[in-house]
C-alpha cells in the first residue's frame, strides 16, 4: 500500500497513532482476543483505551491485563453515552461475547452493547458479534451489528447472517495441520 500511494512506512505509522481505538473484552475467551488484540493494536501505533467492565480471575487473563497495563494502555471504567463514545473513538473493537454467548445480555453488559447499538463508530466484531447465538445469529435483534467481522478459524454458522453491501468479513488464524 506503501509504495502504490506514496506514502512511507513512517507515515503510515503516523496514521496510525491518530487513530483512537476503544477495546471492548468481555469476562471469557473473546475478552482475552480483544486484550492480545490491544496489545498488538498498540505496537502498532494506535492509541487504546480498555473497557473491561467483568474481569476474569484466571491467570491467563490477569497475565494479559498486566502486559497491557505494562504497555500504558489505560483501562476505563464505563462509557457515558454514544455521543460520547463517538466524539472519543473512531473504532470499537467488539470482543465481549463469543460463540457460548445464549439467553439475555445481563449487567453490565446490557448497558455496554445497548450504548453501542446507537453509536456511529465503526464496530469490528471478534468471531461472533456480541449477544448473536452461533448458529442463529441475531435472532431477538438484541446483538451488535458490526461492520467488519473476523472469524477466528472458520466462520461460525452465525456468519450467514452478516451481510449487507457495507459489511466486510474476514477469516484469520495460522493453522498448520500435524
Amino acid at each position: 500500500m506503501s509504495a502504490a500511494h506514496g506514502f512511507s512506512i513512517h507515515q503510515l505509522m503516523e496514521l496510525a497513532g491518530l487513530s483512537r481505538v476503544l477495546v471492548v473484552a468481555g469476562p471469557g475467551n473473546n475478552g482475552g482476543d480483544a486484550l492480545v488484540a490491544a496489545r498488538h493494536l498498540v505496537h502498532f501505533g494506535y492509541t487504546l483505551s480498555i473497557l473491561y467492565p467483568k474481569r476474569s480471575a484466571k491467570p491467563l487473563f490477569q497475565g494479559l491485563v498486566t502486559q497491557c497495563e505494562q504497555l500504558k494502555i489505560p483501562f476505563i471504567e464505563q462509557i457515558q453515552d454514544a455521543s460520547a463514545v463517538d466524539a472519543a473513538y473512531d473504532l470499537i473493537l467488539d470482543g465481549i461475547f463469543g460463540f457460548s454467548f445464549c439467553g439475555s445480555i445481563r449487567p453490565p453488559f446490557d448497558h455496554v452493547v445497548g450504548t453501542l447499538q446507537k453509536c456511529q463508530t465503526p464496530i469490528v466484531s471478534i468471531d461472533i458479534p456480541s449477544g448473536w447465538h452461533v448458529e442463529k445469529g441475531n435472532e431477538n435483534g438484541v446483538g451488535l451489528e458490526p461492520q467488519m467481522l473476523i472469524s477466528l478459524t472458520a466462520p461460525k454458522l452465525c456468519a450467514k447472517f452478516f451481510t449487507g453491501p457495507e459489511k466486510v468479513h474476514y477469516v484469520g488464524g495460522r493453522f498448520v495441520p500435524e
